[in-house]
C-alpha cells in the first residue's frame, strides 16, 4: 500500500498481538502505532455479560469479551396528550429535535409526509453519547480520530463508499457506549471489525475478512475479526441501518437540484460540490463533538457553510434558531479546509463516472483536525456573535468553481 508523507500505511497495525506459536517477524509500525500501543497492558476486554436467556450465540474463542452491565425492564408509562407531544420533541439522548415540516415534493411512489416522517424517526432511533470517553480512562479523543483515519484510508485502498465508512463510524461510536474500560490496544480490531460489517450491509462485492485482516499488518486475526463481528453486532441488538450524515446530504442536495419529481431517485446535483462539502463532514466527525448532533443536523450545517440559510430551510426544514449551535461548533472545522483549499474529485479504475463522489477518499484529515482544534482556543468571540457568513467555503471566481449551490 502506498504511502503518502506522514500519513498512516492501512497496513501499519495500531495494537500488537502476540502469535500462537513461532513469533513472526513484524513490519516496522508507523509512529501512530507506537502512539496507540502499550505493550504493558493486555489485550483483552473484561468479561461478557451472561446471557439471561437460554438460547445464546456460541462465539469462537477470543480475548476479547464485552463489559456485564445489568439489565433494565422499562417501566411502562401512561402519557396524556401534552406528555406525548413533549416526547416527540426529544429524541433518545435527550436533545431537543425540532418539529420540521417535509421539504419533499410530491412523489407519485409514496406519500412525501409518510417518507419524511420516517427519515425524521430513524433520525432520532440511533442514539449516540459524545461522553462516552468518560467510560475508558485508558482512551483519549486523539485516538478514537487517528482510527478513524485509518479507516478512512482504507477506505480508500479498497474503493469502498462514503456510506460504508460512516456505518463503521457510527458501529464503532454505539459500540463504545456500550462498553467499560475498553484497552487501547483492541481500538484496531473493534474499528476493522465494525468496517467489515458496515461493508458487507453497504457493498455489492465488499471485501473478504483475510483482506480486512491483512491491512492490520497482523495486528488482528481472521478469527479475531469474525468474533468481534458478533459482539458489536450483539451490542448494537442488530440496529445496524442508520440514516447517516452522508445520507442526508443526499437527500439534502437532491432536493436543491430537483428540477422534475419524477427523476427524484436519480442524482441530479454536480459532483464536486458534493465532494468538497462531504470533506467538511469528514473532518468534523474526527471530533467527538459531532456526537453531540443529529446526523441529520451534521449534513445540513455543512451544506449551510456552502450555500445559504434560504436554501437549507427549503430543503432540510431546519429553522436557523435550530441550527445555530452546529453551524458555529463546526465554524473551526470550515476555517481549517477554507486555508488550505477543498479536495477535488478523485477518479478511480474501475468505478463508474456517475459513482466516483460516492467513494470515501482520504486526505490529511488529522492535520485539518489539530487545525481546527487550534482554531476553537483562539479568541473567535467576534464569529460566534453573529450567524456564521454563508458560502464561506466557495473557492474564489475561476473557470474551476464548482456551480453554485442555487438552483
Amino acid at each position: 500500500m502506498p504511502r503518502k508523507g506522514a500519513q498512516m500505511d492501512p497496513k501499519m497495525g495500531l495494537v500488537q498481538q502476540v502469535s500462537r506459536g513461532a513469533a513472526r517477524s513484524r513490519k516496522r509500525k508507523a509512529d501512530v502505532a507506537v502512539y496507540l500501543q502499550d505493550p504493558d497492558e493486555v489485550a483483552e476486554m473484561t468479561t461478557k455479560r451472561q446471557c439471561d436467556s437460554q438460547v445464546c450465540l456460541d462465539l469462537p474463542a477470543s480475548p476479547y469479551k464485552t463489559i456485564p452491565t445489568p439489565d433494565h425492564e422499562a417501566e411502562e408509562e401512561v402519557l396524556d396528550g401534552a406528555a406525548l407531544l413533549r416526547f416527540a420533541q426529544y429524541n433518545l439522548s435527550g436533545h431537543c429535535m425540532p418539529i420540521r415540516s417535509s421539504p419533499l415534493p410530491v412523489l407519485c411512489w409514496a406519500n412525501k409526509d409518510d417518507v419524511w416522517n420516517n427519515l425524521l424517526q430513524k433520525d432520532q432511533s440511533y442514539p449516540r453519547d459524545c461522553h462516552f470517553m468518560e467510560q475508558h480512562p485508558n482512551l483519549q479523543p486523539k485516538m478514537r480520530a487517528i482510527l478513524l483515519d485509518w479507516m478512512m484510508e482504507v477506505c480508500e485502498v479498497y474503493k469502498l463508499h462514503r456510506e460504508t465508512f460512516y456505518l463503521a463510524q457510527d458501529y464503532f461510536d454505539r459500540f463504545m457506549a456500550t462498553q467499560r474500560n475498553v484497552l487501547k490496544t483492541t481500538l484496531q480490531l473493534i474499528g476493522i471489525s465494525a468496517l467489515f460489517i458496515a461493508a458487507k450491509l453497504e457493498e455489492i462485492y465488499p471485501p473478504k475478512v483475510h483482506q480486512f485482516a491483512y491491512v492490520t499488518d497482523g495486528a488482528c486475526t481472521e478469527d479475531e475479526i469474525l468474533s468481534m463481528e458478533l459482539i458489536i453486532m450483539k451490542e448494537l441488538k442488530w440496529s445496524l441501518n442508520p440514516l447517516t450524515p452522508v445520507s442526508w446530504l443526499n437527500v439534502y442536495m437532491q432536493m436543491a437540484y430537483l428540477k422534475a419529481t419524477g427523476e427524484m431517485l436519480v442524482p441530479q446535483f454536480p459532483q464536486a460540490t458534493f465532494v468538497q462539502i462531504a470533506e467538511l463532514l469528514d473532518v468534523c466527525v474526527l471530533d467527538l463533538g459531532c456526537l453531540d448532533f443529529s446526523y441529520s443536523m451534521l449534513a445540513a450545517s455543512a451544506l449551510f457553510h456552502f450555500s445559504s440559510m434560504e436554501l437549507v430551510e427549503r430543503v432540510s426544514g431546519y429553522q436557523w434558531v435550530d441550527m445555530e449551535r452546529c453551524v458555529k461548533w463546526m465554524v473551526p472545522f470550515a476555517m481549517s479546509i477554507r486555508e488550505t483549499g477543498s479536495s477535488q474529485l478523485k477518479l478511480f479504475k474501475g468505478i463508474a463516472a456517475d459513482d466516483m463522489h460516492n467513494i470515501q477518499v482520504h486526505t490529511s484529515y488529522l492535520q485539518l483536525l489539530e487545525r481546527a482544534l487550534s482554531y476553537q482556543q483562539m479568541d473567535v468571540e467576534q464569529t460566534q456573535r453573529s450567524p456564521a457568513p454563508t458560502g464561506v467555503l466557495t473557492p474564489p471566481p475561476s473557470s474551476e468553481k464548482p456551480e453554485s449551490l442555487e438552483p
